[in-house]
């Protein structure tokens, strides 16, 4: 039996994982997927919008969060000091230096960084890895957009003509896909894994050395290898003698990917047993004074019989409505998958949205979740802990909308060190 159960394998179930193994605690992770990592840009948006300037990206995420509660006071941040934040930013630095996989920021820090995205705008993150960094769109040199032939999902042209609309002096080439690789038909993932391979990287590095010019620096997209992915950075930079940045790609996210097969690696390592594959179905909880009550076991489907999976201390980590933790029906109920726990979305179909798509405000379907105290433990209508052993994590919590604000993976890490630092206390 584990100390800690962690339910969900996305980043903020891998960050309370980690916490926990430090601080001592046997821990076990099960999930239904991979988590969320696989289909994001592989950055650490902490705070890139918000509602009362949606137009305009945030400069310094750390100081904006403070207005932010000041508008929303029951947003996921004010349960921690900007210094907490802070902290668990640092954390993870740290942490991705020692997995292979190093992340930075901007060259001022404390500021968002601007980068491109696959659409050539400029996209504000506060951490991205390494590979990302050189296309920090403040930077002076012009940049070569360089797609491949036949490959789905990156336009080279339409990313540098919307960078030098912008300001951001860009031109596009194609290089032929054979180039990179043989097969006729492949998804990112798969040429990434395919740039692996020596010889086909030196192809690659002669090509691009023959049409950059002095002074640009070379945007890819994300597939500049998988394993091998840092020592091929190096190469091309080398044969290039120019910068190199990646762009990230439609789904399956390289940098994702990269991110989480390091970090599970790492927490294997560390004694962490993670399985993917067990979607929870049933729970045996228990209440003998009514509030809290106690998670006993969760038991998850197998392909021979049910499997129960026990601990002294439970964490869920699942995501909310886009993650899968929670789901619907067509008469417009909304509940969480694995307790049932009581959610703050509108449980009529007609208070899901509000008019218009892009309203600044966001639609409350979005922003609704799970209720938690300041130790992040689910809470009930009289805001007394539902589990004295359950607590929550990542973007499932209440009262923010972490795609429109750009805070999917700032929440998922400030709160996953968090509310593991509470049950590990």
């Amino acid at each position: 039996m584990s100390d800690l159960l962690v339910i969900g394998a996305g980043l903020s179930g891998l960050m309370a994982a980690y916490t926990a193994v430090k601080a001592g605690m046997r821990v076990t992770i099960a999930a239904k997927g991979l988590g969320s990592m696989h289909w994001g840009a592989g950055t650490i948006d902490v705070l890139g919008y918000t509602a009362t300037q949606p137009e305009l990206p945030v400069k310094r995420p750390l100081e904006q969060i403070q207005s932010l509660i000041q508008q929303n006071p029951q947003h996921p941040y004010a349960l921690l000091t900007n210094e907490h934040i802070a902290q668990t930013l640092a954390t993870f630095v740290a942490l991705s230096k020692d997995i292979g996989v190093p992340y930075g920021g901007a060259t001022n820090p404390g500021d968002n960084v601007l980068l491109p995205s696959p659409a050539g705008a400029a996209r504000p993150t506060y951490l991205a890895p390494k590979a990302q960094l050189a296309g920090d769109l403040s930077r002076s040199e012009p940049m070569l957009i360089v797609g491949f032939e036949g490959m789905r999902d990156f336009y080279p042209e339409l990313i540098a003509e919307n960078l030098t609309h912008l300001g951001y002096p860009a031109r596009a080439a194609f290089l032929p896909l054979k180039l990179i690789t043989n097969r006729r038909d492949s998804n990112t993932v798969q040429l990434a894994q395919g740039l692996d391979n020596k010889e086909q990287r030196a192809l690659l590095g002669a090509a691009l050395r023959k049409i950059v010019r002095p002074g640009e620096r070379i945007g890819l997209p994300a597939i500049l290898g998988m394993d091998a992915h840092i020592t091929f950075l190096a190469e091309l930079e080398r044969e290039t003698n120019s910068p190199v940045f990646e762009i990230p790609t439609l789904p399956p996210s390289v940098p994702g990917v990269r991110l989480y097969k390091a970090f599970r690696g790492h927490l294997q390592s560390l004694g962490v047993r993670l399985t993917a594959g067990l979607e929870v179905i049933s729970t045996q909880t228990t209440a003998p004074n009514g509030v809290p009550g106690a998670v006993q076991w969760v038991e998850s489907a197998t392909s021979a019989r049910p499997l129960k999976l026990r601990a002294d201390k439970y964490l869920l980590a699942t995501g909310g409505i886009l993650g899968g933790g929670f789901n619907s029906d067509v008469n417009g109920r909304v509940w969480e998958t694995i307790f049932n726990l009581p959610l703050t979305i509108p449980q009529e179909r007609a208070d899901w949205f509000n008019p218009g798509f892009l309203n600044p405000q966001g639609h409350p379907v979005f922003k609704g979740g799970v209720k938690v105290n300041a130790s992040f433990q689910p809470i009930g209508a009289n805001d007394q802990p539902l589990y004295a052993n359950l607590w929550a994590a990542g973007n499932l919590l209440a009262h923010s909308d972490g795609i429109q604000e750009r805070s999917v993976e700032g929440t998922a890490v400030a709160t996953g060190v968090a509310a593991a630092q509470a049950l590990s206390g």
